[in-house]
């Protein structure tokens, strides 16, 4: 009898292939876990890496150097806030006024007022009455008295300087009313002098010869002589400044400083546009506290006058601190930043924390940095 064949069962058949698919895909999944988990560990060690698109790489060296970080604020170069002259007398013309740009001294003329001279006195108190025997004791008459001695028409020995109008006070009057070639009354009136702080550089006359002077109008504006910066503070950096702090300036050719000196801080507020000391292209935006800056040095910004400057104010410094260059950070995946320390011909990482920043270095500290060890930067 031929052998029978072996007859298989069809579930067995179908159960097999079943088998064996539970078998390849529980080991899929463990070799995925296996992969994860190895991905995970080798994530958790691996030291940082640089950032990408870094490119060729050069070095540069650790330098220990003093970092000062600054705030520029836009100004102007003018010459101070303009003063008005107010005409105190009537009158028929005027008959002479100055030129703009004019200096005027004290005992020179300001102006005329139908041919007769106003002078330039100096003092902080504006004439107000007239001066003659019998008025009564005053500053004003001191300031009168200070201004004849310093123009010679007294000295002590014939006049003692106080706040008593005398007969020594008329006769130093009598003088110099001799010496302009007026009529010699031996009194001053409002109208005869014009009493400012100091040497006034005529800005714009306010009138024009001919015209008919009125009692308490303006007839010019003027200014101190030498020339200061007008800037212009946001409400928010009011806290930076304050009166005697030392400050750089940068020119109108963006590249020469002069060091200044912080004069006045407004105590009032300006509104945008509103203020002549906002150079255009850097005018703040918003509402700005304005301040002036003196220049210790102003010759450099002679036939200048309200050209742009900015000014800058020292914000923060770092003295004998590592710096970098700021392309040598490497910010980590984690956080913070990292520099690349070059060290024969292969590099290593090491993390660093950053102090103070200026416009091309940063400071930095780190474990086992030194200066002159090369770090990395992108190659320019």
């Amino acid at each position: 009898m031929a052998d029978e064949p072996i007859r298989r069962d069809p579930e067995v058949r179908r159960r097999r292939p079943r088998r064996r698919g539970a078998i390849v895909a529980i080991a899929l999944i463990l070799l995925g876990a296996a992969v994860s988990v190895g991905y995970t560990w080798g994530q958790l060690h691996a030291a940082p890496q640089p950032q990408a698109g870094i490119g060729q790489l050069a070095t540069a060296p650790i330098h220990r150097t003093d970092l000062t970080t600054t705030v520029q604020v836009p100004g102007v170069l003018d010459y101070g806030t303009p003063i008005p002259v107010v005409n105190q007398d009537a009158g028929t013309a005027y008959t002479a006024l100055p030129s703009p740009g004019q200096v005027v001294t004290r005992g020179q003329s300001l102006y005329e007022v139908d041919g007769a001279p106003v002078i330039l006195f100096y003092g902080a108190r504006p004439m107000w009455r007239t001066l003659g025997l019998g008025v009564a004791a005053g500053p004003d008459v001191q300031e009168l008295e200070e201004n004849l001695t310093a123009l010679g028409f007294a000295d002590a020995s014939n006049l003692v300087v106080d706040q008593t109008f005398t007969w020594d006070t008329t006769a130093a009057i009598l003088r110099w009313q001799r010496a302009l070639g007026v009529v010699q009354t031996g009194i001053v009136s409002p109208g005869d002098v014009v009493f400012a702080p100091g040497v006034l550089r005529v800005e714009q006359d306010s009138v024009h010869v001919g015209q008919r002077p009125e009692p308490g109008s303006t007839v010019m504006t003027t200014t101190g002589t030498t020339i200061v910066v007008q800037a212009q503070l946001s409400v928010a950096q009011r806290y930076l400044v304050k009166a005697g702090d030392q400050v750089s300036v940068t020119m109108p050719d963006g590249q020469q400083t002069v060091a200044g000196r912080v004069e006045s801080v407004s105590t009032s507020i300006s509104l945008a546009g509103g203020n002549r000391s906002s150079a255009p292209q850097d005018s703040q935006a918003g509402p700005t506290i304005p301040i002036v800056v003196s220049l210790a040095n102003s010759q450099p910004a002679i036939g200048l006058e309200q050209a742009p400057v900015s000014v800058d104010i020292q914000t923060a410094q770092a003295q004998h601190v590592l710096a970098v260059p700021i392309t040598a950070l490497r910010a980590l995946a984690g956080g913070g930043y990292a520099v690349s320390v070059r060290d024969g011909g292969s590099s290593h990482l090491v993390a660093v924390r950053t102090g103070i920043f200026t416009a091309s270095l940063v400071e930095i500290t780190g474990e086992n940095l030194s200066e002159g060890e090369l770090v990395e930067v992108p190659s320019s």
